[in-house]
């Protein structure tokens, strides 16, 4: 959490991500050891309503989205839940249209003992692989911060199995907040494309297209996405 010329920014992991805590089927801590009850923590839904309590806890009665890839996925969730919360959102090459996870075919499979097994494994094999794809030594360093989290590859395998089709794109109507959509022009995860598109069919949106650039434009280009990001938060003054 911190202060800038703009106001108040909070800044937070959601569950798999980053160092924050990864809650397990029969964790110890849980009541009676059972995990926990009720919704999937690691579900669309419950990030959603997550994003509300961090701003209960905090005192923040409305506030501005930011969310890049998943990320922009459950700022747009949560904005159709609670509206009454999301004053605008910036949705950063955002996974509206394919929202990740398992593919639907495979997910009857995924609580399987077999793939109970295998599952976690999964997860560090892909950290191996993204660690010969990223040559900068601090970068690198700070994407391996979330590997030391306990449990994390558990949590990565959770949060696979709590995927689902959410449909968004059937309820974009609904999402009448103002939306700045932010992508780069050579987005190879979420394809520029699919961006363009959202832009185009959210109600209150506007586009900005940053050049030479993929699919974390914050950290590639960081310059020109500030700049989109500061002008586009002004108006909530």
């Amino acid at each position: 959490m911190a202060r800038s010329e703009l106001g108040r920014v909070v800044r937070f992991d959601r569950p798999s991500s980053g160092l924050t805590e990864r809650p397990l089927p029969g964790h110890p801590r849980m009541e009676g050891g059972a995990g926990w009850t009720g919704v999937n923590p690691y579900s669309p839904q419950a990030q959603a309503g997550q994003v509300v309590e961090i701003m209960d806890k905090l005192g923040i009665d409305k506030a501005v989205l930011v969310g890049n890839s998943a990320g922009g996925t459950i700022a747009t969730l949560t904005a159709l839940e609670y509206p009454e919360r999301v004053e605008g959102l910036v949705l950063v090459s955002p996974a509206i249209y394919n929202g990740g996870g398992a593919p639907a075919f495979i997910r009857p499979l995924l609580n399987t003992p077999q793939l109970q097994r295998i599952g976690p494994l999964s997860g560090r094999f892909l950290a191996g692989a993204g660690d010969r794809l990223l040559t900068l030594a601090d970068v690198l360093a700070g994407y391996r911060k979330a590997t030391q989290a306990e449990n994390w590859d558990r949590g990565l395998w959770e949060l696979t199995k709590a995927s689902q089709d959410l449909n968004l794109e059937t309820r974009l109507a609904e999402v009448t907040q103002p939306t700045l959509v932010i992508t780069g022009d050579d987005d190879r995860i979420v394809p520029t494309a699919d961006s363009v598109r959202l832009a185009a069919e959210l109600p209150n949106a506007e586009l900005v297209v940053l050049p030479q650039c993929g699919h974390v434009p914050q950290e590639e280009c960081p310059a020109p996405w500030l700049e989109a990001v500061t002008e586009f938060v002004k108006r909530f003054e």
